[in-house]
């Protein structure tokens, strides 16, 4: 009896025992899961917050890119870009002794040349140091040709001409020494000479203030 009394007490105490390693084992299992739960938790917060500062950044940096290509566009951005070079000069050898030398280029011949450049794809085009944007104005004022209130004074000057790439300066330089503008030029006793192509001609920024006509900022949330 006192035998079978001590297994009696004894089996309970092996089992609760066991039962309970099983517990702490579980418990353990649960810890550590949990612990990787929270690592890929945290690692996905993390993921989430780069990829929003980044979102963020890029929205900057596209914003950014935008005003640089529309101030470039507008011309108040000095640009190296391939082109070429013109020079108008008045043609000396042509002149008889004692005759007046032709010093002036009128507003009618830079404006025809301005016609031809861009339509041989000249994108950046500047004058005598003045860049030449949309609104620009070439105008005879007390017979003195001005641009933009910039008077040409004296020749000879130069002609700066970018374009986009390498290929089109090529092109450009060789429909240019074939151009009506030379001989249009040689009439008024005035050459133009072209420079061979330039993978990289500076072209002044606009340095005048741009007046803007005819727009107004529009209220937010209100009709443009």
């Amino acid at each position: 009896m006192i035998a079978i009394q001590f297994q009696t007490v004894k089996k309970p105490a092996e089992r609760d025992t066991r039962d309970i390693w099983q517990l702490r084992e579980a418990l353990l299992k649960e810890k550590e899961l949990q612990s990787s739960l929270l690592s890929e938790i945290r690692s996905n917060e993390e993921k989430l917050a780069a990829y929003e500062s980044k979102r963020k950044q890029s929205k900057e940096q596209t914003l950014k890119d935008t005003l640089e290509e529309l101030r470039i566009e507008a011309g108040v951005t000095e640009v190296n870009v391939p082109g070429i070079k013109l020079k108008i000069e008045p043609v000396m050898e042509e002149i008889k002794p004692g005759a007046p030398v032709n010093r002036v280029v009128s507003p009618e011949l830079l404006k025809r040349l301005l016609n031809e450049l861009n339509m041989y794809e000249a994108k950046y085009i500047a004058i005598d140091g003045k860049r030449i944007i949309n609104t620009t104005v070439i105008r005879d004022i007390n017979q003195v040709t001005k641009i933009d209130g910039h008077a040409i004074k004296s020749l000879p000057i130069e002609v700066i001409v970018g374009v986009d790439d390498n290929t089109t300066a090529e092109k450009l330089y060789n429909r240019m020494k074939v151009s009506k503008s030379t001989e249009e030029f040689f009439i008024e006793n005035l050459r133009l000479s072209i420079s061979k192509p330039n993978p990289n001609v500076t072209v002044p920024a606009y340095d005048d203030s741009i007046r803007i006509r005819y727009m107004e900022p529009t209220k937010e949330g209100g009709d443009s």
